[in-house]
């Protein structure tokens, strides 16, 4: 992970890490919960999961992901991004982790999420920094706040 450029600075940038780091400790809560075999544990901590995940990409998608796709050089490596925010919520939102197959697809969805996070904090939020203007940094942050109607950005620093 990344710290030279600065994005990790922009409260907006740095909520949507915060909320990264969140869903990856509930995904190893649940991984070791899978681990002990306390299905019900793990399936609640999906759960939790699922509902950071869908206001993230809410806030992601309507906003930065929004703008910076308007550029030909990002439209692609967004929407690579979008589609495999889509493909985990479905999974996710059917999976049995009581199933052995799935507690599998668990797993691997799970380091396949890893990599996702890696492509926004190590590519795209530091492109960001460069590719937006103020105006769209409102919009990104308007949309932030659209999905997270009682949120609060985090200050700088």
């Amino acid at each position: 992970m990344c710290h030279y450029c600065g994005c990790r600075q922009i409260p907006l940038i740095k909520e949507f890490i915060a909320e990264h780091e969140s869903v990856t400790d509930a995904a190893g809560d649940a991984l070791r919960a899978l681990d002990a075999g306390d299905h019900a544990k793990a399936r609640a901590l999906t759960l939790d999961m699922q509902t950071v995940l869908l206001t993230h990409w809410k806030g992601e998608e309507d906003g930065l992901f929004a703008v910076m796709s308007t550029d030909p050089e990002y439209a692609d490596y967004i929407a690579a991004l979008t589609r495999e925010h889509r493909e985990l919520a479905a999974f996710l939102s059917m999976a049995d982790l009581s199933s052995p197959a799935d507690a599998q697809t668990f797993r691997e969805a799970m380091d396949d999420l890893h990599h996702h996070i890696a492509k926004e904090e190590d590519g795209l939020f530091p492109a960001s920094l460069t590719a937006l203007t103020g105006d769209e940094w409102d919009l990104s942050i308007k949309a932030w706040h659209s999905a997270h109607p009682d949120g609060e950005l985090r200050a700088p620093g």
